[in-house]
C-alpha cells in the first residue's frame, strides 16, 4: 500500500471539500473540523459529482437528488431508496500535505 499526495491542507478550509484526481479516479476530499476524509466523488444513485453538492458537518449531500453520505466512512446516511455506499480511503496529514493511501 502506498501514499499519494492529494493537496495541501490550506487548499481546503474547514467545512469545505475539494475534487481531486488520483490515477484517473475522481475523489472528493473533505475538511471536517481540521480532520480530512476522502471518498469516491461519484454519487451511487445517478452519477453526479458530490463535490458539486454541499457539506454540512460530515454529511455530503448530492446536488442532483439529495442523497446524503457520511464522508468519514462513505456510508449512505439518508435517501428514499437503498443505494450503494461510497468507497472511502484512509487519509493522513503530514505537516501541510494531505495524503491518500491506495
Amino acid at each position: 500500500m502506498g501514499k499519494i499526495i492529494l493537496c495541501k491542507s490550506n487548499e481546503i478550509e474547514s467545512g469545505s471539500m475539494k475534487l481531486v484526481n488520483v490515477d484517473g479516479k475522481q475523489i472528493v476530499v473533505a475538511n471536517v473540523g481540521g480532520n480530512y476524509f476522502a471518498c469516491d466523488d461519484t454519487c451511487t444513485h445517478s452519477g453526479a459529482s458530490l463535490a458539486e453538492g454541499t457539506i454540512d458537518g460530515s454529511t455530503i449531500t448530492c446536488g442532483w437528488h439529495g442523497a446524503k453520505f457520511d464522508c468519514t466512512n462513505g456510508k449512505l446516511a439518508e435517501f428514499p431508496a437503498k443505494i450503494n455506499d461510497l468507497k472511502s480511503y484512509t487519509v493522513t496529514k503530514d505537516v501541510e500535505d494531505i495524503f491518500i493511501e491506495v
